[in-house]
């Protein structure tokens, strides 16, 4: 074995800093010179922060009531699924633009008549929508939103 065939791991003894100039990183220790970085009892600042003015959150009334960080579901109303047949789920709802994307809630909610025999699989439905698809002859299933496919599935 040879001195330069060893296998080291980097630093395995790291500098100490502030421990006179010949050991590489003394004087200002890597901190440079002056100012409030360079102050003991520095810590990284919150993001807020903006230099003593007056702060974003401080500034911006505050507003009475409270946004829902719940989405609320996208409504369907019954004549609305007269012209499907079939199983139908969140996609076909899409496919039909009867809701904006597949990957959120739908309820279903009555309206009008029904006259389609569907086997219907989506989140939510009221009670009568239920008893107007069962009257037509069809099912309803509660069922999970369908989860986003991964940027690798895409790849693919």
């Amino acid at each position: 074995m040879k001195y330069n065939d060893l296998i080291v791991e980097r630093n395995a003894r790291p500098t100490r800093a502030g421990r006179g100039i010949a050991a590489g990183r003394g004087k200002t220790a890597g901190r440079g010179t002056k100012g409030q970085k360079a102050r003991t009892g520095h810590k990284k600042m919150p993001a807020t922060f903006m230099g003593g003015q007056r702060a974003l959150m401080q500034a911006v009334p505050k507003l009475k009531g409270f946004k829902s960080l719940h989405k609320k579901a996208e409504l369907v109303y019954t004549d609305n699924l007269n012209g499907l047949t079939g199983i139908v789920d969140n996609f076909i709802l899409a496919e039909a633009n009867l809701i904006t994307t597949p990957y959120t809630k739908v309820k279903i909610i009555t309206r009008g008549e029904l006259d389609a025999k569907i086997e219907l699989k989506t989140q939510f439905a009221s009670k009568t929508a239920i008893e107007m698809i069962k009257k037509a002859g069809g099912s309803f299933a509660k069922a999970k939103i369908p989860a986003r496919p991964k940027a690798e599935d895409k790849a693919e």
